[in-house]
């Protein structure tokens, strides 16, 4: 940093400075040891910047860390021996520090500190040069600055001697042009800070080539309402975000590899970019908070959508983020309107009930709700009747994508453990039975976190003389089979109180304070009303709550109906898992993780998809070829010389038999995707019906 004509930006795209008192605790530990061991060097790292000749400023692109921790400690020299709470035997010490390190005071005055660092943190620093009272305490940047105003005045070493150490520092330094690729090089850097998250990168990425004005500029207008939008969670946002575009979902340590290369291949031009993901960043916001409060779509939005949501985030749908989003701009285009957004939600929040509580494989989900928006527009290339498609697509859905019907849930609903299921689950059945159909609305998520409210035994766990009376001969039977079912349960505040106690005592109770009563009669709890009016608790009054609440069950998470069907297609689509029988279908293409290929028939699609298995792993083929197992797949796959009547080359002298009915086909399809670890769900295929069935 020694030189007056030199300046070291961090660019906005960079993380906030976020070394700890670990980290400088480590940094002065190392001089110290310097001193004390006279030693002639320490590496410090690397540092990459992009030279910007127009007004001589370096744009720090890797080492910031590094290089802010160094102003620090040596601004907190320089105003200690200002202070004269240390001394040097060089009076002009401190002088020379903050001319040569801190300031350029041939500059104008917003631009003679050399160092400026990301936003918040600049403001933190510039607040160093004024009075303590001005200090902004709850930032890195003060809190580090002070941590070495504090180590430099115990002088374990001088500051003569802490000056030395400093300047024996070795960085490598690096530093590129604007001709340069830096976001390349940045890439490949293998830094010993903290590592970047995908997000991190993604910011690199898409703000690095820009200008220092187009940054500021883009930073201030896009990205950083974007992080406060997603409440700074970026690279999961990217990540539903990829999921809405690409129809693909990356693993979370690949998300930025995969937004790179969807932005590079359909060569999205950058103020474009920012202003989409702003866009869904706004739809994701009403999704993830309570409230946004500079949200332009939060105007529009009802109690009754917002309830909704609320619900929805209780039982952990993040899988449903990426067509929800999409929901939510057809709603801001005003393409849907405000009910028929209202009851998309709802309707969601149904299909995702119903199947947790049948406890339905979730391994589809993540496919569904990925694609769901095109497939309802598919139906008929528009957003029309958009409601009703949707519901015939949720419906129509086989397997592990199913939509359980009224028999199943009732069953597994009246039937299931209810109270051992996970406890968001069980709050939000209880708050479902408490607040619907009622406008007196009662925070039931919060009283069950906060303990206010609990979950009671109507029936206690540990039964008493008593309440085996009351049960009759077959208590034991009733006590097991009933004891932790939803008839079962209901909400309360005083727990504590009813303990093990008898139905009618638990019905009457008095608070021996206050004189009220705070029994099941005296509830102010909706869900008491009936339990209330009892006047005993057996197997008879089980089973009539459990049929009321069945009844109820339905009005809460009605069943979809709907009245629309599809006009004859010209085509259709079926992923590998959903197990269609094919007879009677030819195909027209297939897609594998989102890319399309067109075949002209069964054969070649099945041999393309092999040989795209084949080129993953080519053990697992060459080992089922060279087996001999009869009950194996080892049987349809053979070497040398094979009849081309009955087998086709996969590559390199491994054939796959072919004279197979097209339900064979896919059967092993599926047996191959399990030893390839390949997700079924990836592979679709576009066929078309017709009349007479022919395998080929």
């Amino acid at each position: 940093m020694d030189g007056h004509d030199k300046r070291f930006v961090i660019p906005v795209y960079q993380r906030n400075y976020n070394w700890k008192k670990e980290n400088c605790e480590q940094l002065y530990n190392d001089l110290i040891r310097v001193a004390k061991n006279h030693l002639k060097a320490h590496f410090f790292g690397c540092i990459v910047a992009v030279h910007e000749d127009s007004n001589n400023t370096n744009l720090i692109i890797d080492g910031q860390q590094r290089l802010t921790t160094v102003s620090l400690l040596l601004l907190a020299m320089c105003h200690l021996l200002k202070q004269g709470k240390v001394t040097s035997n060089d009076p002009l010490l401190a002088e020379q520090i903050y001319e040569v390190y801190i300031i350029d005071r041939w500059k104008k005055e917003d631009k003679r500190i050399k160092l400026k660092p990301v936003n918040d943190d600049n403001k933190a620093y510039l607040q160093l040069f004024k009075s303590e009272d001005e200090f902004i305490e709850n930032s890195d940047i003060t809190i580090n600055y002070k941590y070495f105003c504090e180590q430099i005045q115990k002088q374990e070493i001088t500051i003569d001697e802490l000056y030395d150490a400093i300047k024996k520092l070795q960085i490598i330094h690096i530093e590129l042009n604007r001709d340069d690729n830096p976001q390349l090089i940045f890439e490949s850097l293998n830094s010993t800070g903290v590592n970047l998250n995908e997000g991190d990168k993604i910011r690199n990425y898409v703000l690095m080539g820009l200008s220092e004005h187009e940054q500021e500029e883009y930073f201030n207008k896009y990205w950083s309402p974007i992080e406060k939008a997603v409440d700074n969670d970026v690279s999961i946002f990217m990540r539903d975000y990829l999921r809405l575009k690409t129809q693909q979902q990356p693993p979370m340590s690949k998300v930025y590899r995969a937004f790179k290369e969807y932005v590079e291949e359909h060569e999205i031009p950058t103020e474009e970019l920012f202003q989409n993901l702003f866009m869904y960043a706004k739809y994701y916001e009403v999704l993830i908070k309570t409230k946004s409060e500079y949200n332009t779509l939060e105007a529009k939005l009802s109690g009754k959508l917002r309830s909704t949501i609320l619900r929805l985030n209780w039982l952990e749908t993040t899988v449903t983020r990426p067509f929800l989003m999409e929901v939510l701009r057809l709603f801001d285009e005003e393409i849907l309107n405000i009910d028929e957004t209202e009851e998309v939600f709802l309707l969601i929040e149904d299909y995702i009930f119903r199947r947790k509580i049948c406890d339905v494989p979730t391994n589809a989900l993540n496919k569904i709700f990925t694609s769901l928006n095109r497939s309802v527009i598919a139906y008929d290339q528009t957003t029309d009747n958009y409601v009703e498609k949707m519901k015939y697509s949720l419906k129509s859905r086989k397997e592990s994508g199913r939509y359980p019907s009224d028999e199943e849930f009732l069953t597994a609903l009246s039937t299931r453990n209810i109270y051992q299921m996970s406890s968001r689950i069980r709050s939000y059945i209880m708050e479902r039975y408490e607040n619907f159909g009622t406008r007196e609305v009662k925070n039931v998520f919060k009283g069950l976190d906060d303990g206010t409210y609990s979950i009671e035994h109507i029936m206690p766990q540990n039964l008493t003389i008593q309440w085996q009376n009351a049960l009759g001969k077959d208590y034991e039977t009733v006590h097991e089979t009933w004891l932790h079912r939803l008839a079962n349960l209901t909400l309360t505040a005083y727990n504590s109180n009813y303990s093990n106690d008898s139905f009618l005592k638990k019905r009457d109770l008095i608070d021996s304070k206050t004189g009220l009563g705070i029994g099941f009669s005296n509830s102010g709890l909706r869900m008491n009303q009936w339990i209330g009016q009892q006047n005993q608790w057996t197997l008879k009054e089980l089973e009539e709550r459990n049929q009321r609440m069945m009844e109820q069950a339905l009005k809460i998470w009605p069943y979809m109906e709907t009245e629309f069907v599809p006009k004859e297609k010209d085509s259709e689509r079926f992923t590998l898992d959903e197990k269609v029988d094919a007879t009677g279908y030819s195909i027209l293409s297939f897609s594998y993780q989102g890319n399309v290929q067109n075949v002209k028939s069964w054969v070649d699609a099945y041999m393309k998809i092999i040989r795209i298995l084949h080129q993953q792993d080519a053990s697992v083929l060459t080992e089922l070829a060279y087996n001999t197992d009869e009950n194996d797949l080892s049987i349809y796959f053979t070497t040398g010389n094979a009849d081309p009547f009955f087998y086709k080359e996969v590559q390199d002298g491994i054939y796959a038999y072919i004279k197979l009915a097209n339900r064979q086909k896919l059967s092993i399809l599926r047996r191959l995707f399990k030893k390839f670890h390949a997700d079924p769900q990836d592979l679709e295929f576009t066929v078309k019906h017709k009349k007479q069935t022919e395998e080929i």
